[in-house]
């Protein structure tokens, strides 16, 4: 029987959420990367998840290597890469298992028929074969024979049966691609850039891409395909970007805004060590990375760096702010700038380093000995890190101060369309060398004071090694106002201390407000849901499901976490109700309970995958029901 391709139109969906999971071997990542590349190059929102396995080089088929990629496209707005998946791609037993709790019932599950053999089952940990003892019943299951069928079309190729085998993911994304509609050709485009240097290997890949492609246009296995047509986008120039690619790229816009050479000291951890990647390959621009042999070396590499006259970064993640606290602290003492990148992840220890958590809030805020506070920055969305990095480059350099700027794992590996700004658009910081002396001694001779400061933000002039007549020494002991000199007085001392801290303090007046999305004006909603980081897109869509329903609820989301913006106080006691989600066990709960005295409700989350929408709406509704206000009455579409 000839099978030929049907004629009809695609189904019409506004949105669609699709895991891509299977063997950490087998390219789920790329799969799901290619997927969400080409929905952004054809108009569409998106947003991603990628869920890496947490061991190294986990036994392959066990539920500890399953890598997964989950992405939401649509053709509106969306601020999650979705609560749960409308379509599984499972590439094995192992995926099934381990990513099908996630999936809701009606849900469709599209499974590697090849790999359900006797000794992979075993391996995931099943008793049966669950594509035939009745236990998907509740799913809409297609089996697709992905590992043969692509070993069929790839040993045209020339390669291995090995070689042939790998090329699965490829028949996966071609079936996908087919299935929601996306175009071919920039999929074909990069795999022939990308395997050019690999004739057999980029023969095979596009081989299995297309045979997957036309296995679901001919095959009438399934019903139909869909098409989520494009969102509507302000006018501009796009870019699909992870929050470490954005980070990295404000970085060096903030370092071409101060006209400052950019540094990087950093010693390689997982979920960080892209910025240093990216950094690396962008020496044209100025950029300088040293990857040092350890934690400690990177930072007083960076501290040197600002010494010197350039702009100073470290990045790393949690535990490497344990080994960077003493010389963090050391740069307090100097106050020179100097940029910390802390991308959080699952802690205490080695914890949980391919999964995200906001734990490091209180150790950025409070983890060095004595009194030595400094400016926190955090970062909301992928592509905002590259706002945040210039904010905290821009607070580091006018106030000579050493600046944490915090993102996350969910941030740093997740992707969604940005529309890049203009250079003009960016804010110009001045670095502001010292270039004359500053002082006059008793017996009228000139002289330069390394700690006399500026009387509006208390920061001490930057005078780097080399200009004439501005020689100086700094240290960690501490210095005597103004001059400099070790002092061991104890008013001194204080002094000091004081105004190091006013120096931060002071930076309240020198940030924008925080802002309130009360569609009723501020106060109108009973409760207000404020948040940091990277639960952003959590928070706001779950307020969008709240409003859906006909009720009202605000949401406030902080950027500067030290010093809070100045109305901070005044937008709390709007409000009769707060709740402050956290994917840790409540930071910034204790730290507006302490400062604002505020009875806040903490909803916390510790499980190394972010929110989702409908936790933040069931938490706000729980809320609204124990206040009188019937939160079940109505129920709302779902937004995301």
């Amino acid at each position: 029987m000839t099978v030929t391709a049907r004629e009809h139109q695609p189904i019409e969906l506004d949105r669609v959420v699709i895991r891509f999971a299977g063997d950490s071997g087998d390219g789920m990542q790329l799969t799901g990367t290619r997927f969400t590349v080409v929905s952004s190059l054809f108009g569409n929102d998106t947003a991603t998840l990628p869920d890496f396995p947490a061991e190294i080089r986990a036994p392959a088929g066990t539920l500890a290597g399953v890598s997964a990629f989950q992405v939401q496209i649509s053709d509106h707005d969306i601020l999650t890469p979705g609560d749960a998946p409308n379509v599984l791609v499972a590439m094995n037993p192992a995926a099934l298992r381990a990513d099908l709790p996630l999936v809701p019932p009606g849900a469709t599950v599209i499974v590697n028929v090849d790999a359900f053999d006797e000794r992979s089952l075993e391996k995931a940990g099943y008793a049966a074969n669950p594509l035939a003892d009745g236990s998907l019943s509740r799913y809409k299951v297609y089996e697709i024979p992905m590992t043969s069928l692509t070993m069929e079309v790839a040993k045209q190729a020339g390669v291995k049966p090995r070689d042939a085998e790998r090329s699965k993911n490829f028949f996966a994304l071609g079936l996908a691609s087919w299935l929601y509609s996306r175009p071919l050709e920039p999929t074909i485009e990069w795999i022939h850039k990308r395997f050019a240097g690999a004739p057999q290997v980029l023969d095979a890949n596009e081989r299995a891409f297309k045979a997957g492609y036309h296995f679901g246009e001919t095959s009438e296995v399934f019903e139909s395909n869909y098409q989520v047509p494009p969102a509507s986008l302000d006018p501009g120039t796009y870019t699909e970007t992870t929050g470490n690619t954005a980070l990295a790229w404000g970085l060096i816009a903030a370092a071409h805004q101060a006209r400052l050479g950019l540094f990087l000291g950093s010693y390689p951890i997982t979920p960080a060590s892209d910025i240093l990647h990216e950094l690396a390959k962008q020496k044209h621009f100025g950029v300088r990375t040293f990857q040092a042999e350890d934690e400690i070396a990177g930072v007083g590499a960076a501290i040197g760096a600002s010494f010197g006259g350039s702009l100073g970064v470290t990045t790393t993640s949690g535990p490497g702010v344990d080994l960077k606290s003493e010389s963090i602290g050391m740069a307090v003492s100097l106050e020179l700038p100097l940029v910390i990148v802390d991308v959080q992840r699952g802690g205490p220890s080695t914890g949980l380093p391919t999964k995200t958590e906001q734990s490091d809030l209180l150790h950025a805020m409070y983890g060095r000995h004595g009194e030595a506070p400094v400016p926190i920055v955090a970062a909301k969305t992928p592509s905002h890190c590259f706002a945040a990095a210039i904010e905290a480059v821009r607070l580091a350099v006018r106030y000579r101060t050493p600046v944490f700027l915090l993102s996350d794992g969910y941030l740093a590996n997740g992707s969604e369309p940005w529309r890049l700004p203009t250079v003009d658009s960016l804010p110009r910081i001045e670095a502001g060398f010292a270039t004359e002396t500053n002082h006059v001694d008793p017996d009228g001779q000139e002289a330069f004071w390394p700690y006399m400061r500026d009387p509006e933000t208390l920061a001490r002039p930057w005078a780097p090694p080399g200009t004439p007549g501005l020689e100086h020494r700094i240290g960690g002991l501490e210095k005597a106002d103004g001059s400099g000199a070790v002092s061991y007085d104890p008013a001194n001392h204080e002094r000091m201390v004081r105004l190091r801290a006013a120096k931060i303090a002071g930076i309240a007046a020198d940030i924008p407000p925080v802002e309130v999305d009360d569609p009723g004006g501020l106060g109108a909603a009973e409760v207000l849901v404020l948040g940091w980081g990277s639960t952003y897109g959590a928070i706001a869509a779950g307020a969008r499901r709240v409003r859906a329903r006909g009720l009202q609820v605000a949401h406030a989301h902080l950027v500067h976490l030290n010093p809070f913006p100045s109305n901070l106080g005044e937008v709390l006691s709007a409000y009769r109700e707060v709740i402050v989600p956290e994917v840790n066990l409540g930071q910034l709960w204790r730290m507006v309970r302490a400062e604002f005295l505020v009875d806040a409700h903490s909803l916390t989350k510790v499980q190394g995958v972010p929110f989702r929408a409908a936790e933040i709406e069931t938490a706000v509704l729980d809320l609204l029901d124990s206040l009188g206000r019937h939160a079940g009455a109505m129920e709302g579409p779902e937004a995301s």
